[in-house]
Parts: C-alpha cells; sequence; structure tokens
C-alpha cells in the first residue's frame, strides 16, 4: 500500500499558472508600495489557488512484479568449434544455478542459432531474436541482458539508443583471447561455362596473424574425381586456379588449403564450388540414306531445337543406279565425305544414319573411323527399316563392332503399339513419356519391326511380339542407340492420334550426347529456406544410402524415400547455412543453403572488440570464459543493484533492481473541498476587509 498527494484542477493547468502569475505580479506590487494587509491578501489568494487546484490524498494498492534478466546463448555455426558448445552448456548449467538465488527475478532464455526455419538470414543475429523475446516485456521491468556467445555477432546496434532499454548489456565470451585460424577465401568463381573451355577461379588464403607465418601453403584442387593437383601460395596472394569444363551440368571443384598447427578449425580452409557446364552448340549430322516418308520427321526435330546445328544430307541415287538424271537435278552440292568422315568428324556430337545402308558412297575407312569416334566419346544413332536386315545392314561393316544389337535378318510386318519394357518405365529417355501409362499405351501403332539379339545392350522399348525397338549401349567413352523401325513419323502424322515422337527423339539424341538430366543414375539436391530435398534417380533396384555432408564438416547419413518410376526422395532439415556437399557411391552434389559464403565461417575467433562499445556504453562487461585456467575461466558474480552507470567488476556483473510493480486498486481523499476549505476562505477574507476597515 503506497500513500500520495495527487492535483484534480478543476481549470486546466495552463489557467491555475497564469492566474498564479497574475497573483504573484499583483501582490508584488502591494508588498513594494508597503501597503497594509499585503500578507493577508497573498494568503487568502493561496488558498483560493490551492482550492482550484482541488488536492487529493491518493491510497494504491500495489502489487509487486518480478524483473526480468533475458539470458540469449549463441548457437551459431562458429560456437560449434574449439569446444565452445560443450562450454557454453556449462555455463548455461551454471547460471540456472545461481539465478535461482534470485526469487523476484524472471529468467528468458533465448536461443539464437545463425539460421532459421522460416527465413535466410546470415550471420549471428543475437540482438534480433533478443528484441522478439522482450517484445511483450516493459522496459522498466528489464534488470539486464547476459548473452553467452564467442564475440562473433553480426547485428549489434549502433549506440544503446537502439535497443528500446536502459539496462545493462553483458558478454560471457566462450573462447580464449588471441586465437588462431586460417581460411581459404573464394574471391571470384564462374557460376556457368562453355564445356571444352577453360574457366578461372580466384581464391586467397589469410590467416588471423598481422604477417601469417610467413611460408608458403599448399592446395590441393580436386576436379570430379580426377586426381588432385597441388598448388602453392603465399598467404594473402590471390592466385587464379583454372577449371576445365569438361561436361555438361555440374562440374565439381573442391579447393582446400592445407591447416596450420594451432588453428581453431579447418572447416573453413576448404571450398567446394560447382561450375554448370553448357554446350555452345549441339552440332548433330544427319545421313538419310534415301528419301522417304520419316525423313522430314527427323530434320524437322532437330531443327526445332536451337541448341542445335544440323549438318543434313541425303543420299538420292546410289553409285550403281544410272538412270541418265543429270547431277545437278540430284544434288545441290557433293556430299563431302572426307571432309565430313575423317578431317571434321570429331567436331559433331551425334552423328545419325537415318535407313542407311552400304552402298558405296562412304568407304568402309571412313565407318570405321565412325567406330573410333564413338569409343572416344563419341555418340551414333541408327534409325533402321528393313535396311538393317539386308546383306548391305550397317551391322556388316566396321561400325558393326560398336551396334548394340545384331540382327537375325527377319523384318516383322504387322501393326503394334510400341511398349515400355520394365527398365523403360525407369530410363529418363522414356520413363515420363506422355500415354505410356496405363495397361495399354494411348498412342498410335506402327507395323513395321527389325528382329534383332541385343548384345551388351540395354532395350527401353519393344515392339511387335515382344522383340526389342529402341536398343541403346555404352561403348567406350560413348553411346550408341537402335531405334529398330522407320515408322515414327506416323506419330507426326498424327497417325491414330499419333503419339509423343517428338519427347522420344529428342530425349533419346540428347541422352546420347551426355546430356545431365537424362542421366540413368543421377543425384540432385536442391534448397529452399531451410529444407534440402535430395534426389536419386536410378535403373537399379536398389540404392546406396546418401551422404550428407553440412558446412562444419559434420556427415549424416540420409536413407531415401522409394517413389516412382526409378526416384528416390528425401528432404531434410538444414541446421546450417552454406555448401552442402551430397555424395552416393561416385555420384557427388553440391547445394547452397542460405549463403554460400556464410558470415559464420568467415571469422571464428572469438573477440570483445565487436560487443565491447555497446557493453560499455549500457554499463556491462564482457568476460573470458574459455580459457584453460580455472581461476580466470570461473562465472562472475551476479549483484542486483538499484542504479549506477558502471555495473560491472573484475569478478562480478550487475543486474539493475527495478522495483516494478501493478497498481491493482486506487482511493482518494479530497484535502481541501468543502467547508473546511470555505471557511478557512471566508475568514482570510473577512480578517483582510477587517484589516483595510481599521
Amino acid at each position: 500500500m503506497s500513500w500520495s498527494v495527487e492535483f484534480l484542477p478543476f481549470v486546466p493547468w495552463p489557467v491555475l499558472w497564469a492566474l498564479a502569475a497574475l497573483g504573484i505580479v499583483l501582490l508584488g506590487l502591494l508588498f513594494w508600495r508597503s501597503r497594509r494587509g499585503a500578507i493577508l491578501r497573498f494568503s487568502s489568494y493561496s488558498l483560493l489557488l490551492l482550492a482550484i487546484a482541488n488536492p487529493h490524498l491518493k491510497q494504491e494498492d500495489r502489487e509487486p512484479l518480478n524483473d526480468v534478466l533475458a539470458v540469449v546463448v549463441d548457437d551459431s555455426q562458429s560456437q560449434a568449434i574449439a569446444g565452445r558448445t560443450a562450454r557454453t552448456a556449462e555455463l548455461r548449467k551454471e547460471l540456472e544455478e545461481r539465478l535461482k538465488a534470485f526469487p523476484n527475478l524472471d529468467v528468458r532464455w533465448v536461443n539464437s542459432a545463425s539460421t532459421s526455419a522460416d527465413s535466410e538470414r546470415d550471420g549471428t543475429m543475437l540482438f534480433t531474436d533478443l528484441a522478439q523475446a522482450l517484445a511483450d516485456v516493459p522496459p522498466d521491468r528489464l534488470a539486464g541482458v547476459v548473452m553467452i556467445t564467442d564475440g562473433e555477432v553480426h547485428d549489434v546496434p549502433a549506440s544503446a539508443a537502439g535497443l528500446g532499454f536502459n539496462a545493462p548489456v553483458h558478454a560471457l565470451l566462450t573462447g580464449k583471447p588471441g586465437e588462431f585460424d586460417r581460411r581459404l577465401q573464394v574471391l571470384s568463381a564462374p557460376r556457368f561455362g562453355i564445356v571444352g573451355s577453360s574457366q578461372d577461379i580466384e581464391v586467397k588464403v589469410t590467416d588471423t596473424t598481422a604477417a601469417g607465418t610467413g611460408g608458403p601453403v599448399k592446395l590441393t584442387v580436386t576436379h570430379q574425381g580426377q586426381p588432385p593437383v597441388l598448388r602453392s601460395v603465399r598467404l594473402g596472394e590471390t592466385i587464379a586456379i583454372p577449371v576445365n569444363i569438361d561436361h555438361a551440368g555440374p562440374n565439381i571443384v573442391e579447393i582446400e588449403a592445407e591447416g596450420a598447427p594451432g588453428e581453431l578449425t579447418t572447416v573453413n580452409n576448404r571450398a567446394v564450388l560447382t561450375v554448370e557446364g553448357v554446350r555452345e552448340n549441339l552440332r548433330v549430322l544427319l545421313v538419310s540414306g534415301e528419301p522417304h516418308a520419316g525423313e522430314r520427321t527427323w530434320r524437322n526435330m532437330l531443327k526445332s531445337d536451337a541448341s542445335v546445328d544440323l549438318v543434313h544430307f541425303t543420299i538420292l541415287r546410289p553409285p550403281e543406279k544410272q538412270d541418265g538424271t543429270p547431277i545437278n537435278q540430284l544434288s545441290l552440292i557433293a556430299f563431302p565425305t572426307r571432309e565430313l568422315f575423317q578431317e571434321k568428324l570429331d567436331q559433331f556430337d551425334l552423328i545419325i544414319f537415318d535407313r542407311y545402308q552400304r552402298r558405296g558412297v562412304l568407304p568402309l575407312l571412313y565407318l570405321e573411323n565412325v567406330a573410333r569416334y564413338v569409343e572416344k566419346g563419341g555418340a551414333v544413332l541408327v534409325s533402321a527399316g528393313e535396311d538393317y536386315a539386308s546383306a548391305l545392314s550397317l551391322y556388316r561393316s566396321p561400325l558393326g563392332q560398336i551396334l548394340p544389337a545384331v540382327p537375325s535378318g527377319r523384318v516383322i510386318e504387322e501393326p503394334f503399339k510400341p511398349g515400355l519394357t520394365e527398365l523403360g518405365q525407369k530410363h529418363p529417355v522414356t520413363s515420363d513419356l506422355p500415354g505410356a501409362g496405363g495397361d495399354e499405351p494411348s498412342w498410335g501403332r506402327w507395323f513395321r519391326t527389325v528382329e534383332v539379339d541385343p548384345r551388351d545392350a540395354e532395350v527401353l522399348m519393344k515392339g511387335a511380339q515382344g522383340k526389342p525397338l529402341l536398343v541403346i549401349g555404352q561403348r567406350g567413352e560413348g553411346r550408341v542407340a537402335l531405334l529398330l523401325s522407320d515408322h515414327a513419323w506416323l506419330w507426326a502424322r498424327g497417325y491414330e492420334g499419333g503419339g509423343p515422337y517428338t519427347d522420344l527423339l529428342r530425349r533419346l539424341a540428347h541422352w546420347l550426347m551426355k546430356e545431365p538430366d537424362l542421366e540413368e543414375e543421377t543425384l540432385k539436391a536442391t534448397s529452399r529456406g531451410q529444407t534440402l530435398s535430395i534426389e536419386r534417380r536410378s535403373i537399379k533396384d536398389e540404392i546406396e544410402p546418401v551422404t550428407v555432408t553440412a558446412p562444419s564438416g559434420k556427415e549424416e547419413t540420409v536413407t531415401l524415400d522409394k517413389g516412382e518410376r526409378g526416384l528416390w526422395r528425401k528432404a531434410i532439415t538444414a541446421s546450417e547455412q552454406g555448401v552442402y556437399r551430397v555424395s552416393s557411391g561416385k555420384l557427388a552434389s553440391v547445394v547452397t543453403v542460405g549463403n554460400a559464403n556464410a558470415r559464420e565461417l568467415a571469422a571464428v575467433t572469438a573477440t570483445d572488440a565487436v560487443l565491447s562499445p555497446l557493453l560499455s556504453e549500457t554499463g556491462g562487461g564482457s568476460f573470458w570464459l574459455g580459457r584453460d585456467d580455472a581461476q580466470a575461466a570461473k562465472l562472475p558474480r551476479l549483484v542486483m543493484l538499484r542504479g549506477g552507470h558502471v555495473m560491472h567488476g573484475d569478478d562480478w556483473l550487475g543486474l539493475h533492481k527495478r522495483d516494478a510493480y501493478h497498481v491493482k486498486g486506487v482511493r482518494l481523499f479530497p484535502l481541501f473541498t468543502g467547508l473546511l476549505a470555505l471557511g478557512l476562505l471566508l475568514g482570510l477574507l473577512a480578517a483582510t476587509w477587517f484589516r483595510e476597515g481599521h
């Protein structure tokens, strides 16, 4: 219960002050002229002003409120090194025990991580999380703030005015003074590169000492499973590391600087980068053995792809046929066989033989060149008709050593709907072709299949009588495919509803040219917020678990959930920011969660310099509690103070005792109203008149 005097004037305070000023001026004149009764007049006027001010005696029924202490625990990535996590847990436990001795103190524990589930942020945001935790706490109840951190905080206000409260802020530092660390910095890295070209990655190695160690630092550069390459660099020197873009899709490069004796961690000595390889143009050579209805289907499909440069030749008349037709009516230019199949063969990404058979146009030497071209990484597609089963078949040439199926000589002439094999339902070339669902495909029929016996190959589609229709295979470093019917053009013409000829032929061509999205065995990782999604494609029935390596080097084994059509998927929550590496066997992928160059790993040494200006302004202090000597690492005493500018000492930290309260009820008692006030006023006025009368 509390008592106080409160004024409730009948007129606004400015009017009351104006009346008081007027009275002082008039009474001053009376005293100056030494008029009689001036004191009585002064007393009467004062009582009149007091009556207008209406004083009351106020009685409050107060309920005391506990003070609030906010303890912010830094759970960022930099706190996970050098034993800081264990030290933080020890300090929190000891602090909880100490705070139990203060019965009128409410403690709010605030855990602050460098990442959050609903937003992407870069760095340690202790003050952001503190403001959210104290949003419902009145500033006059806050006794102080204690932060358990390594001192690397990235949202420190410029001044104490930006805090929104007037209370001491203290820091319990979990590290040691003078810590040493080395770091690999990626200054610039290309995101894309043309396949076959070389791109430079600029890096620099720095450490926390002013002059460095003086000696050179070894860098290990690993490019997608190739033997590592060693480089040497001096501290602070910027060097360019060339990276060859060997293939389309992700080219993963790992760069690691050797560790230094006594450094905190080697996590930030390593960088994993991805350079996306893109083809400048896909060069395709299409050789049609004779004019036929399906020839334009191939040409239109390839010409419609903006990424394809097409060179197309059609053999209008074989050499042995002589009918008197002038040459200038049969060809626009002569077939440059030597130029295409010997001088510039390796410049093509794909060669397509469309209903081609041996008729002396291409010498066997050139076909042997094509076979070697495939072994060295090239691609050949044979779209066959009756020609593949004849004595003039391409199989009966040097090209036969790389072709994926042996013809039996039989051609099946009967209607059928192309179907997918069990493998074809998983393979990315055919797995999700429109119309393939259900017991029977919904597309139109074809009418011819060449019977073959697959040889070291995979069958994706089946034709009449369940015989192979689409056969693919690996040969050396290259790829081959065999389409055993020349009736794909029926789908293009819309016969019986047509079919997905564009999807089928384009995917087949791009698979042969090793486009990453059409590989049978792939591993991809994508991120959205703090969710890391992993997708594994495989034609196998079972796959091995996936290893996820966090930016801090922590590894986690993840078993993916099996989905449809050869896909396995899993989504996990990422607890750190930076570059994650996902690997499964020989497959690997990298993905960035948040900022690739997270500030958390840019500086990991403990420091008091970042927080010192703010701590000093609020009266708080910093305490190094990560040192090895037990006395120096002892938690300081907690002291409650009612005021003071300096709220800390060598072995103690102070909290502001607020004495806040909640008013439960109020009673007012008038002090100068009613008959008492009226009697005093009338008495003084009467005395004044009586004095004037004598």
